[in-house]
């Protein structure tokens, strides 16, 4: 591996902001100087006018890989998601087969290897009946378990309180959780339906996933998370209610209950469901501007630990159908970063937090080996952005396979100029760089 020096960098690391060169080699930082850095390397980066961020490490994707690779795949939004800054992901079960085995889960990371230009994990997947698979997993070697305690695909959705007891009590790993409480979404479903009829649209989508159902859902798992001591990982906030659920008084490393927010939930409301309709559909929905403004007061004030995306991307077609056929999900990964900053630009929320909850936390929450910090001895896992160029959203710039964003014709004030995985440069200036595969994250557990 060859070795790298960017120089007149501006990092934003560990709740600062300085100038400093780094120095990297065998994918590895070397060596950080506020005094600049005079050792000889194969490639100089003159990072002059850019800021320095660790790389993104989104805890929540679907790469669709196997089984809907019509929609995505490993390949293809590794890409787009190294374009966008993220140089690590961790990725969901429900995939067709679903990872609810210890041979499924490892298949996916086989095919990881072969093909993922950003580093990864998969969460292993939970049903009513595969305890003693969950009780076989080494929590060293995957991000976490998930459990759909809301509507999910095959047999995913873990409705049965038994099976919750006993995954809550007797499993060590990480428990992730998607919160809706399924019998309300359905009787709210129900009673929709029967007053419009059968051509709803996306407007009807946080009244039949409200608040009650999110709140009923994410308050039962943080019950039975405190009656067991379990580590347990709330995914996707979409509420202001729910945030009562959740410290922020105590540190990140003492906290045994945690959550997450996406980028949907802190940009969009349920006002553009007349503009971008099925487009942000997500599961939990998008709802008032008064939820997004409390999640973005909770990301600031810590009540909310990590910002992902849940990129989950359907194709055009699928999407563009009536309300009630058309799947929840978006992509998001290539515009995670330009989202955020813009936020930022609009003065709601500060660099360094950015960094924190995208990087910093990530990291520290699940424990992650060596990786979302710029530190001396870490991988370099890295990401230069300019603040002071734009560009615009389209077609024509998207890397998913579906080819579509919900942020199309957006205008964002800044670009993700380099990403480096492991001391590979793998995006420059708009390309993407084949200069090496992703690794397999390890965790200090």
């Amino acid at each position: 591996m060859s070795s790298i020096l960017i120089r007149n960098a501006k990092l934003v690391n560990e709740n600062k902001i300085f100038h400093a060169d780094v120095f990297i080699k065998n994918g590895f930082i070397e060596k950080i100087d506020t005094n600049g850095i005079s050792m000889i390397a194969d490639r100089v980066i003159d990072a002059e006018g850019l800021y320095l961020l660790p790389g993104l490490i989104d805890d929540q994707v679907h790469f669709r890989e196997p089984g809907l690779t019509h929609k995505a795949d490993l390949t293809t939004e590794s890409r787009a998601a190294v374009a966008g800054g993220v140089t690590s992901f961790m990725e969901m079960p429900n995939t067709v087969p679903s990872a609810t085995t210890i041979d499924m889960l490892e298949d996916k990371y086989k095919r990881a290897s072969q093909v993922s230009i950003a580093n990864y994990s998969f969460f292993m997947g939970t049903t009513n009946r595969n305890i003693e698979d969950l009780l076989k997993v080494d929590e060293s070697k995957i991000c976490g378990v998930k459990i759909f305690m809301g509507s999910s695909t095959g047999d995913m959705l873990v409705d049965d309180p038994r099976a919750l007891e006993r995954i809550f009590s007797e499993v060590n790993a990480l428990i992730a959780t998607h919160c809706e409480y399924d019998p309300l979404v359905k009787e709210n479903n129900r009673k929709i339906r029967e007053i419009y009829g059968e051509e709803i649209t996306a407007k009807f989508h946080p009244i039949i996933r409200n608040e009650e159902a999110c709140y009923l859902s994410s308050s039962f798992a943080v019950d039975l998370a405190k009656k067991h001591n379990t580590r347990l990982h709330i995914l996707h906030i979409s509420t202001a209610k729910e945030l009562s659920l959740f410290r922020n008084d105590i540190p990140l490393t003492k906290k045994r209950i945690t959550s997450e927010a996406c980028i949907h939930h802190l940009w969009f409301t349920d006002a553009d469901y007349d503009t971008k309709g099925n487009f942000i559909k997500w599961n939990p929905a998008v709802k008032t501007v008064a939820d997004r403004d409390a999640i973005i007061e909770a990301v600031n004030n810590n009540t909310i630990d990590v910002i992902a995306t849940d990129h989950a991307p359907h194709t055009l077609e699928e999407k563009q159908q009536p309300y009630l056929q058309a799947p929840s999900g978006g992509p998001l990964v290539q515009h995670s970063l330009n989202a955020l900053l813009e936020l930022h630009k609009s003065g709601k929320l500060s660099l360094e937090k950015i960094v924190e909850k995208t990087s910093h936390h990530v990291a520290t929450l699940f424990e992650i080996d060596r990786r979302g910090f710029i530190r001396e001895g870490y991988y370099a896992d890295l990401v230069l952005v300019d603040l002071n160029q734009s560009y615009q959203v389209s077609k024509g710039n998207l890397l998913y396979k579906c080819k579509w964003s919900p942020f199309e014709g957006q205008v964002f004030h800044s670009v993700v100029t380099h990403t480096l995985v492991n001391g590979n440069v793998v995006y420059e200036e708009g390309k993407i760089i084949e200069a090496g595969l992703g690794m397999r994250l390890a965790f200090n557990r």
